[in-house]
């Protein structure tokens, strides 16, 4: 896994906050992870990842 920065409205981060307090994701980062795939996936520029 590469690390990037990214700039975030403050709402974004609190939304993001309020699922992992919510116990929905257990970190930001994996928040993050999910709804990128899921951005990546619904514009069908996804190749599957093949999990160990």
């Amino acid at each position: 896994m590469k690390l990037i920065t990214l700039n975030l409205p403050d709402a974004y981060i609190d939304g993001i906050e309020k699922l992992v307090q919510e116990d929905i994701y257990p970190n930001r980062s994996e928040a993050i992870r999910h709804a990128v795939r899921d951005l990546i996936i619904k514009e069908k520029a996804f190749e599957p990842l093949n999990r160990v």
